[in-house]
């Protein structure tokens, strides 16, 4: 990372430095807007929240070891004062661009996968290059301008991922971070009650291919051909359109693709050769993922089997997201409860179907948020295909009226499953104690709001010790 003093930080932001007898102190560490997070030698971000005050949280940042802090107020300890932390903190992202050198913006976006995409193209590119990503799901205007302040002098590229709640976030992201290559994954149900439409969904997602630079400037945009409304999106942008699918049209392409207890093998094609892919990451759709990796790397100067080797070897790196846990008493755990939308719910129950092999198949589903008026017919969609693809048990978590209609929509299907539930997520593990046996492969899923997202490693563990 690039050091900063306090000074520094104070003049690229507009701030006001207070409680500093030393303004050449520097920040050296990693900063962070969670206390617990803060390195030492790092700077704390105190964000004001709708329910958490992050300056109340200043003495446990500098007893963890933070130099300074990044506040609306004074806070008795040294501090640059802004009147608007999340816009400075802005401000400083935009000064530590400045002394990247070469850093090249790679910037991705999309209803589902970012976050798995996202660590797969770091993955790639770090064989090219010093690159710094997005940790975990920090794509939002304050997790965006904390990963930029990971990147150094040296820095190659850096992949910044972007999420979208509202019409103009991605445009503000990209001010903030002028990309030169951006990557649309997909358009799916993933806040529709928020935006309205799919439809509308996309035209916040174009955003990030509408900030692109020109064909002259070297700007590239990536897009999913097999997506008819980000294919669309060709037309949305001045940068060179690079497509990537499975159909003959795409620039980059996969061929023969099998899947294998859950994990895909494939054929990479891009304009300048073949060469054979076998992923690690669980799951039928991470071809598609995988796809955009090469799409972005084939358009940055890496060789088709540089690529394909890379993609090989890559591991899955972000928690909850089809990560496989192994029990000591032979029951896998998939845990997929980071977050869960229309489109996510259905690779997670066809990954549990690929992955167990005849196992028996235990679905503990949660809500899906986030889908408006769509939301019932959103579940009980999910709740027909629990019976199609012959999942064994389905062990609900709620009592919405959601979790009635996935229910019931798997009772009624044409292989209904066993139904048990649970009120929450405090009372699904005695519902689990009682169920589960040896060999038993469990799916774990729910938007991350229903509170599921840690229990498989409670899960795993709980089982482990009895």
């Amino acid at each position: 990372m690039i050091t900063l003093t306090l000074t520094e930080i104070a003049q690229a932001t507009g701030g006001t430095l207070h409680d500093a007898p030393d303004p050449l102190v520097r920040v050296t560490g990693q900063s962070a807007s969670d206390s617990r997070n803060v390195d030492p030698g790092g700077m704390f971000v105190a964000v004001s929240g709708a329910r958490v005050d992050g300056h109340d949280f200043v003495p446990q940042a500098i007893t963890a070891g933070a130099v300074c802090v990044l506040a609306s107020r004074p806070v008795g300890v040294p501090a640059v004062v802004v009147p608007d932390v999340t816009a400075a903190l802005g401000r400083l992202a935009q000064h530590v661009l400045t002394r990247t050198a070469n850093a090249q913006v790679v910037a991705l976006t999309g209803s589902a996968g970012k976050t798995t995409t996202k660590d797969l193209l770091a993955q790639v590119l770090s064989r090219h290059g010093e690159t710094v990503a997005t940790p975990g799901s920090f794509n939002t205007e304050i997790g965006l301008p904390l990963t930029v302040l990971r990147a150094s002098e040296s820095t190659r590229y850096l992949i910044l991922e972007m999420g979208a709640r509202h019409q103009g976030d991605i445009a503000y992201l990209t001010s903030l971070t002028p990309p030169s290559l951006g990557i649309v994954l997909n358009i799916g149900s993933a806040h529709v009650g928020e935006f309205g439409s799919r439809r509308a969904i996309a035209d916040a997602k174009s955003e990030l291919v509408q900030a692109l630079p020109p064909v002259a400037e070297g700007g590239v945009a990536v897009l999913n051909a097999d997506d008819d409304l980000v294919a669309a999106m060709a037309h949305r942008t001045v940068a060179a359109v690079v497509t990537y699918g499975t159909g003959g049209s795409a620039d980059i392409r996969a061929t023969d693709i099998r899947i294998t207890a859950g994990r895909a093998t494939f054929v990479l094609h891009t304009p300048q050769g073949s060469a054979s892919v076998a992923l690690r990451l669980l799951g039928a759709h991470q071809v598609h993922n995988a796809l955009a990796v090469a799409a972005a790397a084939h358009s940055l100067g890496m060789a088709t089997a540089q690529i394909a080797e890379a993609l090989s070897a890559a591991d899955p790196v972000s928690a909850g997201r089809l990560q496989v846990l192994e029990r000591a008493d032979g029951v896998t755990i998939i845990n997929d409860a980071f977050n869960a939308n229309v489109e996510s719910m259905r690779a997670g129950l066809h990954s549990l179907k690929s992955l167990a092999q005849g196992r028996r198949k235990v679905a503990v589903l949660g809500e899906m948020k986030e889908l408006g008026d769509a939301s019932r017919a959103a579940h009980a969609e999910i709740g027909r295909l629990v019976g199609e693809l012959g999942i064994d048990v389905l062990v609900t978590v709620g009592t919405t009226s959601e979790a009635m209609a996935l229910s019931d929509a798997a009772r009624l299907s044409s292989s209904p499953p066993q139904i048990e539930s649970a009120a929450d997520p405090d009372g699904l593990l005695p519902v689990l104690h009682g169920l589960l046996k040896s060999g038993d492969v469990v799916l774990v899923k729910a938007s991350r709001s229903v509170g599921l997202e840690h229990f498989a490693d409670v899960l795993q563990a709980d089982m482990t010790a009895a």
